[in-house]
């Protein structure tokens, strides 16, 4: 470091220099988050050293809205801002339907600190939103990022769900972990060091947690529910293969980026005509 980084050249190059492609920026949020040069010296170490940004300062930015994260949790990539407009957008049409007494129920699985439920909040104040985790440290976050409407639920996939929601889950959106076991060394060391393996890791071809997802919906998605999954583009041929043995049919494939879609289920005439549910 060639300058002290309370200095704007000194922590601008000591970010730079330890490969962070936009120090600028980081440069601007770690100054906001530091009450005294001393705590911007220790944050600016710390990023120094490889720990994430957003779990330093304790937030992260998401299309619009500023989510609580903190040491040791899952933070919200910017590629799922796409499967939030998707939920988002899910939810008004299911709002809209005129068949709909009630209002629509959004429900997040594997939803860490609640990014996608926080933008349905946003979006429609009348939704029925719930999310469901197995990571209690997580879900502290996701209810700091939701208001007390919310309801947030302990529990693996969704069994932590209450009896009550079962045939009534309008919208279903989740991030499962998607990524290979063996393909650790591919993450980003801030991942890979410093986030939770299950929120990242889904077993041998990464479907584990997306497969466990489509067996246990159809008992909770209502019989014109939708199902939003985020994974990579290469599972999701065999994603919707699974899919389809359950009662779904996929609608679409939102492609998030090269790698990344969002595939979108919905229940089959077949399954709604013999009363899977």
């Amino acid at each position: 470091m060639t300058a002290p980084p309370d200095e704007p050249d000194g922590l601008v190059a000591a970010l730079r220099s330890a490969g962070c492609v936009f120090a600028e920026e980081e440069a601007a949020v770690l100054r906001e988050a530091a009450d005294s040069a001393a705590d911007l010296e220790r944050l600016v170490r710390a990023r120094v050293e490889g720990a994430p940004l957003e779990q330093l300062v304790g937030w992260v930015e998401f299309g619009g809205l500023r989510l609580r994260v903190g040491p040791g949790v899952f933070v919200p990539r910017q590629r799922t801002r796409l499967l939030a407009e998707v939920a988002v957008a899910a939810v008004e049409s299911a709002g809209a339907d005129s068949a709909q007494t009630s209002p629509p129920v959004f429900v997040e699985a594997f939803a860490g600190v609640a990014p996608i439920a926080a933008a349905v909040r946003a979006a429609h104040r009348s939704a029925e939103v719930h999310v469901t985790d197995l990571d209690e440290a997580a879900l502290r976050y996701a209810r700091t990022n939701l208001d007390d409407t919310a309801e947030v639920h302990p529990g693996s996939v969704l069994r932590g769900l209450p009896d009550r929601l079962a045939g009534r889950v309008s919208v279903l959106a989740a991030v499962p972990p998607y990524v290979p076991d063996g393909e650790a060394d591919l993450l980003p060391h801030e991942a890979r060091d410093f986030e939770p393996s299950a929120a990242l890791f889904g077993g041998t071809d990464g479907l584990d947690a997306a497969r466990s997802l489509i067996c246990e919906a159809p008992q909770w998605v209502a019989s014109h529910g939708t199902v939003l999954v985020e994974m990579h583009s290469a599972q999701a041929r065999d994603a919707a293969r699974v899919a389809q043995h359950h009662g779904f049919t996929t609608t679409q494939h939102v492609a998030v980026d090269s790698q990344t879609v969002v595939l979108e289920l919905g229940r089959t005439e077949d399954a709604m005509l013999s009363g899977i549910r």
